[in-house]
């Protein structure tokens, strides 16, 4: 099994700690540098919709974000490219659990059609069980969303491809956008358990740029997020739709 993990070439200290924690996994650990959007202008932003973002999210989108985007579709760029059926896509501030791998290798034994499973998430709320051969290989699908987090997550050869040409341009963040199966026409499977850990208290933030540009100073006021209410109201019903599946 390949993981992939996404990792900016200043952050040494989370690559470090990363290896550490995988030490003695059953799996080929490929590390690939992150794009730090931090040193992008906005004007040489490529694929991105602003204008649909501000209108879909209530915000605009900090530079973290954008980094952040264009790395997960060059990790599935890589799945794509190379020769394996399946991988994993990590971010650096995570810590695999033991049995990920194998946790991993029975769900896609149970549902060898899937295209992506989530393996962390932010919140599970009216989780619906669609399999799982344990309770650590319960595996399902949310009513409730969306559940945040891209740390860590199984995608297939063909579910790269089409996560790839379904998120080509940029108009939610991505832990927001790939969790999205009904709107991609893919098969999006969530654990009911985290398999890792996530350990971000070690590490300062690096989609927040400081303390003057955050997720509060890029928000709208409240009255210009009408059409943000309405498109989460539809995608809500979407999601439940979905999970019920």
């Amino acid at each position: 099994m390949r993981l992939y993990v996404i990792n900016l070439d200043g952050s040494t200290d989370r690559w470090d700690g990363f290896q550490e924690a995988a030490e003695g996994m059953d799996a080929v650990i490929t590390r690939l540098s992150a794009v730090d959007g931090r040193t992008v202008d906005r004007d040489d932003w490529i694929d991105v919709d602003h204008k649909r973002f501000v209108r879909c999210h209530g915000r605009t989108i900090l530079p973290g974000e954008y980094g952040c985007y264009r790395s997960h579709l060059k990790a599935l760029d890589a799945i794509i490219a190379s020769d394996d059926r399946h991988a994993i896509i990590c971010e650096d501030d995570i810590a695999p659990h033991r049995d990920m791998i194998d946790i991993v290798r029975t769900v896609l034994t149970e549902k060898p059609d899937l295209h992506l499973l989530k393996l962390a998430n932010h919140r599970i709320q009216g989780f619906i069980r669609h399999g799982g051969a344990s309770e650590a290989a319960t595996f399902g699908r949310c009513v409730h969303g969306p559940q945040g987090s891209a740390a860590a997550y199984v995608v297939t050869k063909e579910g790269a491809k089409k996560l790839r040409a379904a998120l080509a341009t940029m108009w939610l963040p991505y832990d927001v956008a790939f969790e999205r199966g009904w709107a991609m026409n893919t098969r999006v499977y969530t654990l009911k358990n985290d398999a890792v850990d996530i350990v971000k208290k070690r590490y300062r933030s690096t989609i927040s740029s400081g303390p003057k540009i955050n997720y509060r100073t890029t928000k709208l006021f409240w009255l210009k997020r009408a059409p943000t209410a309405v498109f989460r109201g539809m995608d809500y019903l979407a999601r439940a739709r979905y999970a019920l599946r």
